[in-house]
């Protein structure tokens, strides 16, 4: 029968899609319901689904099914999904169940240690459950490392950035290296020259909730297929028939909930428009953590940050907080185009977020390389943190490098995601203006269907039907070009 290798292989991914399902939903209640005493169990539990699923995929008829689909008469999306399916298989074959189940249970233990321990500043009580998943995403880098001729580093970065190489990134970290901290010390000195007020709380976080929502809506979210919710770390999760975002509130501070959710909905607009007719397939799959992360800072700060959405919405911020000086127009927009060297990186303005990219970047690869151990990380946090901030973090763990989540679950070669992913963004966002010249015009009035169709088309409707260099170059015209990133910031802070 014509595609029946390929029929039988695609049955197969739905079922395990639905197991993802299950585990994304799962996970994203242990991160914001689950009550404390209910971390053990839980964690056994997606533990267990993670093995169900790494059986179901390493079978050793998925293999033959590979290669005999290989030779079926298959259109371009087949042929490209059969892609991602190989993809997968070949990833999931080079790891025995075993450790798949250890490392999502040491993830665990990890992520819910830190909950408590990063608000106490115990570095001593999170480096002993750190070390644990260290030692077991050094055994899978390893083997993957063996498997596909490269550094351990590199082939836990292939999982999350197909094509992407250490390589490649020092070359275009390196060159970041060589003017952004000038171009930091510019925007900083001219900006110190301006009188900007701060906005005045409390900012109740009920307030906070309703304006978040209010601006989601405004952005296109389908409240239908998706909810917002509280969580310790900002995340995106679910699947694209059910998004659910979350953010985390601070009275004091009402910068920080709002822009977290519009990040958090560029995510989500990316979910829920994948390409409905494949869902349940690989490829459906957004097409990498770099594009996700282009998707969530086109949102934030290409469009977010922008002087013509920010005026779009002051007026929702003042019937939500009433007036007061810091909410005249031209101080709203400074207070939202401030650049200030911070602890914090998701709080980081967009001038200074790559350094905290870079720094994450250099120490993960040493100790995944084994360069270094755990017990190294504070003191060259510290000195990564002075260099490109000129900030000190000498035991203040909890701002310094017990700050994120990912590392807790193991998820080593993700951070230079974030870095990419504004180079990225910048560059559609250029594109998209080059595409609809009243685009400044149409975001003024809140008028974002012209760019949301410019998004679909472009990126949200391909999937993974595209590697993202060919998505990248049909989209813009070129592959990455970093240059576009540079311009964008000197144009908006300079």
């Amino acid at each position: 029968m014509e595609k029946q290798n390929y029929n039988h292989l695609t049955r197969t991914f739905q079922r395990l899609s639905r197991f993802d399902h299950l585990s994304a939903i799962a996970g994203w209640d242990m991160f914001t319901n689950m009550p404390p005493n209910g971390s053990t169990a839980r964690g056994e539990a997606l533990a267990e689904l993670s093995v169900l699923q790494h059986q179901i995929l390493t079978d050793k008829k998925i293999a033959t099914l590979l290669q005999a689909a290989v030779q079926e008469n298959l259109n371009d999306v087949e042929r490209a999904n059969l892609r991602e399916m190989t993809r997968q298989y070949q990833e999931a074959i080079l790891l025995p169940a075993s450790l798949v189940e250890e490392k999502s249970l040491v993830g665990t233990r990890c992520e819910h240690g830190w909950r408590t321990q990063r608000p106490a500043n115990d570095w001593q009580g999170f480096s002993t459950n750190l070390k644990e998943v260290v030692r077991v995403s050094r055994e899978e880098a390893k083997l993957r490392a063996e498997a596909k001729g490269k550094s351990p580093y590199d082939a836990l970065l292939d999982i999350y950035e197909p094509g992407m190489s250490s390589a490649k990134l020092d070359v275009l970290f390196g060159d970041l290296r060589t003017w952004l901290p000038d171009l930091l010390q510019k925007v900083v000195d001219k900006q110190a020259k301006e009188s900007v007020i701060t906005p005045v709380g409390p900012f109740t976080t009920q307030d906070q909730r309703e304006l978040g929502l209010e601006t989601m809506k405004l952005l296109g979210f389908d409240f239908n297929g998706g909810r917002l919710d509280v969580s310790a770390h900002p995340f995106c999760g679910g699947v694209p028939e059910d998004v659910r975002i979350t953010t985390r509130y601070d009275e004091s501070d009402l910068v920080s909930a709002l822009f977290g959710v519009i990040h958090e909905t560029g995510h989500a607009r990316y979910e829920q428009n994948l390409p409905r007719e494949w869902l349940g397939q690989p490829v459906a799959l957004a097409r990498s953590t770099a594009i996700h992360e282009s998707q969530s800072l086109f949102f934030e700060m290409q469009l977010g940050r922008s002087k013509e959405f920010l005026k779009l919405l002051l007026p929702m911020v003042t019937a939500r907080f009433g007036k007061q000086p810091a909410f005249e127009s031209t101080n709203f927009t400074a207070v939202n185009q401030r650049v200030e060297r911070g602890f914090i990186r998701v709080d980081a303005d967009e001038v200074s977020y790559p350094a905290h990219v870079v720094l994450r970047y250099e120490i993960e690869r040493a100790l995944i390389d084994g360069e270094i151990e755990v017990e190294d990380i504070p003191a060259l946090w510290d000195e990564k943190m002075q260099q490109w901030l000129g900030l000190s973090t000498k035991d203040n763990f909890r701002n310094g490098c017990m700050q994120d989540i990912h590392w807790t679950d193991g998820a080593f070669g993700y951070f230079p995601s974030y870095t990419l992913g504004a180079m990225y963004a910048a560059q559609l966002f250029n594109a998209a203006k080059c595409a609809l010249p009243q685009l400044d015009s149409d975001i003024a009035q809140g008028n974002f269907s012209a760019l949301f169709d410019w998004l679909r088309q472009n990126i949200w409707q391909h999937g993974s039907r595209f590697t993202t260099s060919e998505l990248i170059t049909n989209a813009t015209g070129e592959d990455l070009n970093p240059l576009y990133f540079r311009k964008h910031l000197e144009a908006r802070y300079l």
